[in-house]
């Protein structure tokens, strides 16, 4: 999905001109004001496998950035794309309401009257269900990112170096990266019909150099490994830490533009000046991921899905009311820290 300073920078390339409302979360809509008030900012930040309009998307990375106001910090968490909420009815896509994985929000909302889909319009209901789960009354922008787009921005940025703090083997490609072998016993429904050689993502002390390939892989992965998606999304705010430190020393604009069609900005609309006059103001070198812990979800005795732990609502509520520092401080066993 990029660095998260490329989002404010896309919306102002691909706005088109200025709008006067941000993304509806938990409530109305919040007036988008200039960019040199220090109020806070939150973005949502969407991955989607590259399906085209004719299949239905799924959001299969969603994560939050929120700066508090000051713009002296940014905070990264994510929501896990098999957490169980209530999906609003949207009237768009003339979806009810549905109790579901939060993944499918961007399904019910993209929906078209002529059967086909818009990660687009989608991403309003998303950011409404991310909104009543966290309490975030408006995003300033939102961002989609197919993972061909993904991969183009990390090539146009020579590559990202980031710490593998635990051993990655690839479901999907082979050391060279190519597709891995599918075994003939396994029907189309397969769960995991890949078999033979893996691409493995050694525990390093030093950080690694990932092309596009390899980090799309890398960021995909959650079987085989300790808490599953909780680590898949750690592995992904880790990235795009990495990518917002080496955004800073490159040309923004052309890099958001390497993308292309694969990344969708909606929302926002402050000049582009004013938002690389935020960007340079941010210190990215001290964003902070934040680890929001969670365990399945049984009813019945069948697996339904993911919930958050209850020490999480306390961080959604300091987050809308920008006071995550003394949240963090309060309440150190909360959440985790990712380090």
């Amino acid at each position: 999905m990029g660095a998260l300073l490329l989002i404010p920078a896309g919306a102002a390339v691909a706005a088109g001109g200025p709008r006067k409302e941000g993304i509806p979360g938990a409530g109305s809509p919040a007036a988008v004001r200039p960019a040199d008030d220090r109020r806070p900012l939150n973005f949502l930040l969407v991955g989607i496998d590259p399906r085209g309009s004719h299949i239905r998307p799924l959001a299969d990375t969603i994560v939050v950035a929120h700066v508090p106001s000051g713009w002296k910090d940014v905070y990264l968490f994510s929501l896990p794309r098999d957490l169980v909420v209530r999906i609003p009815a949207f009237k768009a896509s003339g979806s009810a309401a549905e109790r579901t994985k939060i993944n499918a929000a961007m399904t019910l909302g993209s929906r078209r009257p002529d059967g086909t889909y818009s990660p687009r319009q989608g991403v309003y209901l998303l950011a409404r269900t991310v909104g009543k789960v966290t309490g975030i009354r408006s995003f300033d922008a939102a961002a989609i990112v197919n993972f061909g787009g993904f991969k183009k921005v990390v090539d146009a940025m020579g590559g990202v170096r980031v710490p593998v703090d635990q051993v990655v083997k690839s479901e999907h490609l082979k050391p060279d990266g190519s597709p891995r072998d599918r075994t003939a016993v396994c029907s189309a429904t397969c769960l995991r019909p890949y078999v033979g050689p893996q691409k493995t993502y050694q525990l390093s002390a030093t950080p690694m150099r990932f092309q596009g390939w390899e980090a799309l892989d890398y960021v995909r992965q959650r079987y085989g490994l300790p808490r599953s998606d909780y680590d898949r999304t750690r592995h992904q705010r880790q990235f795009l830490k990495a990518m917002a430190k080496r955004v800073m020393q490159r040309d923004v604009t052309a890099i958001v533009r390497s993308a292309g069609d694969s990344l969708t900005v909606v929302g926002g609309g402050v000049r582009l000046a004013d938002w690389l006059n935020v960007a340079r103001k941010l210190d990215v070198r001290g964003m902070t991921s934040i680890d929001l812990p969670g365990t399945a979800l049984f009813e019945g005795g069948v697996y339904r899905g993911e919930k958050f732990l209850p020490g999480v609502k306390g961080f959604f509520a300091a987050v809308a009311g920008d006071r995550v520092a003394s949240f963090l401080i309060d309440h150190p066993k909360a959440v985790r820290i990712d380090r």
